[in-house]
This record gives C-alpha cells, sequence and structure tokens, in this order.
C-alpha cells in the first residue's frame, strides 16, 4: 500500500504504532516519521525514545500545556505539530475506549460517538440529577493563544477536520490563515 506512494515522493507518514512505525523505517528508508497523537506522547523522555528511533516531528497529546509541549521540543529538538482546534475529549488522545464499548465506534480510529458528550444522569446528596454533562469539555479554540505558539516554536498547526464537512474545514482554516 504505502509502496506507490513512497515511489512518488510521499514527504512523511504519520504513524501511531510503534510495530508499523519500526516498519516503515525498515522498508521505506527515506520517508520522515511523525508520531500520530495516538501514540500519546505526553513528555520530553518519550519524544527522546522515538527520535532515536527515527521520528523526525511528532503531534503531542492535545491535552498538554503549551509549557510541557515547549519542553518536549527545547529537550528533543524534534518539531511538534499542536492541534489548535478541535474537540477535546476526557481522555488522554488515543487512549479512549469509551466511544467503542457504548457506542460501537472507535474514536481511535476517526469515527468517534462522542459519548462523553451525552447527558447522564448522576447522583448528587443522593438524589439523581438529570440532564448532566460530566464528561464533556469544552472544544479547543486557541486563536487568542496563536502568538504564544507561533513564540513556542510550533512547527505546524492542526486543526481537526476528520469527519467534518468540507465547509467547515474551510471556514475554521481561513479563521486561523487570516490570524496568523
Amino acid at each position: 500500500y504505502l509502496c506507490p506512494l513512497y515511489e512518488a515522493g510521499l514527504d512523511a507518514c504519520i504513524i501511531q504504532d510503534i510495530g508499523a512505525f519500526q516498519y516503515v523505517k525498515q522498508y521505506f528508508p527515506k520517508m520522515e516519521l511523525h508520531v500520530s497523537t495516538q501514540m500519546t506522547i505526553t513528555g520530553a523522555y518519550g519524544a527522546g525514545f522515538l527520535k532515536e528511533l527515527g521520528a523526525s516531528r511528532i503531534v503531542p497529546a492535545r491535552e498538554l500545556s503549551l509549557k510541557e509541549i515547549r519542553h518536549m521540543k527545547e529537550k528533543t529538538g524534534l518539531e511538534m505539530e499542536t492541534f489548535i482546534h478541535g474537540a477535546m475529549c476526557y481522555c488522554y488522545s488515543g487512549q479512549c475506549l469509551f466511544s467503542s464499548i457504548l457506542g460501537g465506534r472507535s474514536g481511535n480510529r476517526g469515527k468517534c460517538a462522542q459519548p462523553c458528550r451525552l447527558p447522564y444522569g448522576v447522583n448528587v446528596d443522593g438524589k439523581r440529577k438529570e440532564e448532566c454533562f460530566p464528561l464533556s469539555l469544552k472544544d479547543m479554540c486557541t486563536l487568542e493563544h496563536l502568538d504564544d505558539l507561533i513564540e513556542a516554536g510550533i512547527d505546524s498547526f492542526k486543526i481537526e477536520g476528520r469527519m467534518k464537512k468540507a465547509e467547515y474545514a474551510a471556514g475554521v482554516t481561513a479563521i486561523y490563515r487570516k490570524y496568523i
């Protein structure tokens, strides 16, 4: 599957599985290897390990702070590609099984059923409270923080677009492009 793309000059491959990472490195040695957010890289040690294995870019877990991402970049020298817009999960990126269990669709395969956005009954002081959203986080929007992200040396900005309409992706991208 990858061979014709590689031969046509594919720039890089974003990978979420360490076995696939090693395979691509072995059989496609000139391919740049980018580490997916689904590898859940949350610190400089994990990023450094993947750099030793041949990674050139990390997409860190979107739940990290800018300080944590900056530290990872400073310690490893790796390129950082960070999410700047989209849904946030109550779980670390790539580690949620809730959608698979409850909705039969894997968020780790880009088909999240978003069960964390549903209302749940919660007991408060022995009484059941209806229409509560205890797992729903706010979506990420970093327009106000673009200067800080650029100053931190983030190499590439990532806008969630999988399973979104083209109009959504175009509109969000246009806004960020304008402010950048």
